[in-house]
């Protein structure tokens, strides 16, 4: 079989779908369809707003569906009649069996983390926060439980101390890319030995979990340590953000997101959320030490350095909480 044979359905939403869908087009390789989210209203204007992987596929010709449901009788007998051979699945929601069953190749997806860490909906997002200096790429097969499948390629990058889930992001989305290219030829090539996740798995070690991102999750507890917050913050910039308020001298609450920080400053006496600010420096104390904000928003503003923030804001009497 050839790469012009190979028959492939493309599954996948967002911008980090998006580089793995042209390479695969640029390739030249046989996408007979490419499955989406539904457009969704955004916007004062409630406009309806198509995804990445929509305008991307649409601008090549390539044929597009956007199922409700992914049970849909339609849709599964409009995704049978395509006779793909396999199924490729990046940034997607949970398929059903009768979806990624179908291919007689079967379907694999490309996740953003070295499983079985960081299993779930924001790998990049909790290795980051994590302190983590090493995460990766992995293709798999998938199976019943999500994130578990058989495991057919894997590569690791290095988190640098100074990135954030932006910088990771886009260097995974970049090699993702690459490895998916290098599956596809694997498996037309019958060269592929999948390996099933818990023999990956050293004696006692569990799977990293990587749960959805809500507002909750973003909200800073200045009584943290300043090395857990530092990371914190850059694994939620510069979306969805990590967020905290500024009570101000008359007892008022304001949101306010950050998404820097420079480097953890040791420091004795400190007061969790105290601020302490020169017009150039913003500086807040944490549970063993202080950071000092370099890029934060107040609600209903524009992102800004600090001493732009502080030209605009009495922070007499404030402190973070």
């Amino acid at each position: 079989m050839t790469k012009e044979d190979l028959k492939i359905v493309f599954f996948g939403t967002p911008d980090f779908a998006v580089e793995s869908l042209r390479r695969l087009v640029e390739g030249g390789y046989n996408i007979v369809g490419v499955v989406t989210m539904p457009d969704k209203l955004a916007g004062r204007g409630h406009r309806l707003l198509q995804s990445a992987v929509k305008q991307y596929a649409i601008e090549q010709g390539l044929h597009v569906m956007q199922p409700e449901r992914l049970k849909d009788e339609a849709f599964v007998n409009e995704l049978r009649s395509l006779n793909a051979q396999l199924h490729i699945v990046i940034a997607f929601r949970m398929l059903p069996e009768v979806v990624w069953a179908m291919p007689p190749l079967g379907t694999f997806n490309l996740h953003a983390s070295l499983l079985p860490k960081y299993r779930g909906a924001a790998p990049i997002n909790w290795a980051v926060m994590n302190g983590d200096t090493v995460t990766g790429v992995t293709t798999f097969f998938l199976k019943h439980e999500i994130d578990t499948g058989d495991v057919i390629q894997q590569q690791a990058i290095e988190i640098g101390r100074e990135d954030n889930v932006e910088t990771v992001h886009d260097r995974l989305m970049t090699l993702g890319a690459s490895m998916v290219i290098d599956t596809v030829d694997a498996i037309i090539a019958g060269t592929v030995k999948p390996i099933p996740q818990d023999q990956m798995l050293t004696a006692g070690e569990q799977p990293t979990p990587a749960p959805k991102i809500f507002t909750d999750t973003c909200h800073i507890d200045w009584t943290r340590p300043a090395e857990q917050l530092y990371n914190h913050i850059r694994g939620l910039s510069p979306y969805p953000a990590a967020w905290s308020e500024i009570v101000d001298a008359q007892g008022n609450k304001h949101h306010v997101k950050i998404f820097a920080t420079g480097q953890p400053q040791a420091k004795g006496g400190v007061v969790p959320g105290k601020i302490a600010a020169d017009g150039k420096h913003l500086t807040i104390d944490c549970g063993d030490g202080a950071l000092e904000v370099l890029s934060l928003q107040l609600a209903g503003k524009k992102r800004m350095p600090a001493p732009d923030f502080m030209r605009g804001f009495n922070l007499d009497g404030c402190s973070f909480v």
